[in-house]
């Protein structure tokens, strides 16, 4: 009986890590989809602005919050907008990995 004390702290310390990384991983994969949905409605509002006769880039920026307005690369060829976007990470390694693009296009 004595040799079992503390034993339910040692597993307790063991599992906080396992859940932690679970915790960030799923964080994670939240980011990179919200930043996908980002991505795809900036584009969409750069191609709207472009088929209006504005400045595509402009529309993308405007339709992104604060964040992702740093972390975006726009690129207008004829009629397609292109909005790719890094999301939010502790590391920039994954940050890089992850990046996420959304397309749209007008029609003429």
């Amino acid at each position: 009986m004595k040799a079992e004390r503390g034993q339910a702290s040692v597993e307790l310390l063991g599992t906080v890590p396992v859940v932690l990384l679970v915790g960030l991983v799923v964080l994670q994969l939240l980011a990179v989809g919200y930043s996908a949905v980002l991505a795809g409605s900036a584009a969409e509002a750069g191609a709207l602005a472009l088929a209006a006769g504005a400045d595509a880039e402009a529309g993308v920026r405007e339709a992104l919050p604060g964040w992702p307005r740093a972390h975006a690369r726009v690129s207008v060829s004829g009629d397609r907008v292109s909005v790719d976007l890094r999301p939010p990470s502790p590391l920039a390694a994954v940050s890089r990995r992850l990046e996420v693009s959304g397309d749209a296009a007008v029609a003429r």
